[in-house]
């Protein structure tokens, strides 16, 4: 964005804000370049993300065409000292939330004066700064920006959740949730659906990890989506391989994966082509 805009003063000017957020959708804008002062992030030498952007969002559903999002939070992270060097929240206003139940964020809370478009620049610069995002169902999240007052982000994405082998020794299972993953590094868990606590786990949990670098090379490796070759009675070893059943593909057990992690699998597969997905 070019500049901050002046912050509400009264009702019907935060009426006149809302309107506007819940106008029609405007054309993705790249994220902007890092101000004066701060430099850009790089990649470093074995291929790993120097600097890390965690996200995560709270919405007012699961479609982005007709929900919205109305929280938002973010810490930036610095991968080889395993320092946070940043952290942001921020709330967007809303008319109504029908995940309030969900996520306890009441529509009228979201409409008290507050900060947000200062935060929304806070989140930007910070974006500017990054060159990885990372999320935990990166998918779920990275819709929603470009969206709204939302920018894009022009960064590459990382799951943890999908993307990020953790190590075996864990005792995780495939595709684990935040809380399980947190608590399998003895992070403490004290609440759930809110953005930045959410972000916070996540940070601790790569603080603590040893291997992270070596992950965060190996979860960015191109991905395709492939189907497990099993007969019904072997369908547990697709289960157990981390593979889903009816889920991106109906009738069948599928996972993305990489072509080197394709290959070491104990069965055959066979790569989905986007026309199958929703077959």
């Amino acid at each position: 964005m070019s500049g901050t805009p002046a912050q509400p003063s009264g009702p019907w000017q935060q009426q006149d804000l809302l309107s506007g957020l819940l106008a029609p959708t405007p054309s993705p804008q790249p994220s902007p370049t890092p101000p004066p002062g701060v430099e850009a992030a790089a990649e470093q030498p074995d291929g790993s993300p120097g600097t890390l952007l965690i996200v995560d969002t709270e919405t007012t559903g699961l479609d982005p065409e007709r929900d919205h999002c109305l929280e938002v939070g973010a810490i930036l992270f610095h991968v080889r000292s395993r320092a946070v060097l940043s952290q942001v929240s921020f709330l967007l206003p809303v008319r109504d939330n029908p995940a309030e139940a969900i996520n306890g964020i009441a529509a009228a809370t979201t409409r008290l004066p507050q900060p947000w478009r200062q935060g929304l620049c806070c989140f930007e610069a910070m974006a500017a700064s990054a060159d990885a995002v990372l999320a935990h169902n990166a998918a779920f999240d990275r819709q929603w920006f470009g969206r709204g007052e939302l920018p894009a982000l022009a960064a590459p994405w990382i799951c943890s959740m999908e993307d990020i082998r953790w190590p075996p020794e864990r005792g995780l299972r495939p595709n684990p949730s935040v809380r399980d993953l947190a608590l399998a590094y003895g992070v403490p868990v004290w609440a759930a659906h809110r953005a930045l606590t959410d972000c916070i786990y996540l940070a601790q949990v790569l603080q603590r990890c040893r291997q992270l670098e070596a992950l965060l090379v190996a979860a960015r490796e191109p991905r395709q989506l492939f189907r497990a070759q099993l007969s019904y009675a072997e369908r547990h070893k697709a289960k157990q391989a981390g593979f889903r059943w009816n889920d991106p593909v109906p009738g069948a057990w599928s996972r993305r994966l990489s072509a080197r992690e394709a290959s070491a699998l104990p069965f055959p597969v066979q790569p989905v082509r986007p026309t199958q997905e929703a077959a």
